[in-house]
């Protein structure tokens, strides 16, 4: 016969099995209901920008002495940087509400950050000069962004890439590189890194400086009722480019709020001429 502190023990390991395996299964549950979530977001991301360029580019048309090949300068964009020639200089970033973008503010400029920024595209420039050659990028391991979908910049992510951001940060390993599609394959315009979504200014000061760039967030999103057809979704007040920015409002509307889609993410533009658009936005 078995003990009854036996059988107590035995009970109580049952139930804490138990307790376990229900906590993993919620947990499992969330991450998976955050990453449909977070998938549904690129996605209307991709189709906001994509409509938005369109637009932009019809109005442009209209508009006297410009043609495709020219836009006016842009000085109420988020980093006040001008744009040029055919929109490659943005990124799907600039057609969003900015109700859905949280910047950091541009801190007062010091010799010092200067050069830590210099030294920084310095090791990024000859790291990622072989990924000229787009095909080597994808080799690597690197991943076309959604790239049936129409856009200014393509991001090619690096899962690997990803993940060592989340714990240190190397300037020679950028999580994206952005291209810019030309002809049938891509040109390399620049890189991304990224930050984990919990860090500081401070902390984010710490891998590039922000007197020098400006680190950004996707923030306040909501998701049309799951279960609701792409085509049929109103994109005036879900996604990226709509009016709903509160959890209050989302759930009125029957809507999935995300406070913060991705991670903290800074551009650099290694290739430009004017030093002052290396980091811009």
């Amino acid at each position: 016969m078995m003990p009854a502190n036996a059988k107590s023990s035995g009970a109580v390991s049952i139930k804490i099995a138990v307790v376990l395996f229900a906590a993993c299964f919620a947990l499992f549950f969330v991450a998976r209901l955050h990453a449909r979530a977070v998938r549904a977001a690129a996605l209307a991301q991709s189709q906001s920008a994509s409509q938005s360029q369109s637009q932009s580019s019809s109005s442009m048309n209209g508009m006297p002495g410009m043609s495709n090949s020219e836009t006016p300068t842009d000085s109420t964009s988020s980093a006040g940087r001008a744009t040029t020639g055919d929109m490659s200089g943005m990124d799907m970033d600039m057609h969003m509400n900015m109700n859905h973008m949280f910047m950091t503010v541009l801190r007062p400029p010091n010799p010092a950050d200067e050069a830590r920024a210099a030294q920084i595209v310095a090791a990024l420039r000859p790291a990622i000069e072989k990924y000229k050659d787009y095909h080597v990028a994808l080799a690597d391991g690197f991943k076309i962004f959604f790239p049936n979908f129409p856009q200014p910049i393509y991001h090619f992510t690096s899962r690997r890439n990803a993940i060592l951001a989340q714990f240190k940060f190397d300037p020679t390993r950028s999580t994206s590189l952005l291209y810019k599609k030309v002809g049938d394959g891509y040109q390399l315009v620049g890189a991304m890194y990224t930050a984990p979504r919990r860090y500081t200014e401070d902390q984010l000061n710490a891998r590039v400086p922000l007197s020098v760039a400006r680190w950004h967030q996707h923030v306040n999103f909501c998701i049309a009722p799951f279960g609701t057809p792409q085509s049929q979704v109103d994109h005036t007040k879900f996604g990226f480019a709509g009016s709903i920015h509160t959890a209050e409002a989302c759930h009125a509307a029957g809507g999935h709020f995300i406070p913060v889609v991705f991670n903290w993410m800074v551009h650099v533009y290694p290739y430009e001429a004017n030093p002052s658009n290396v980091w811009s936005h």
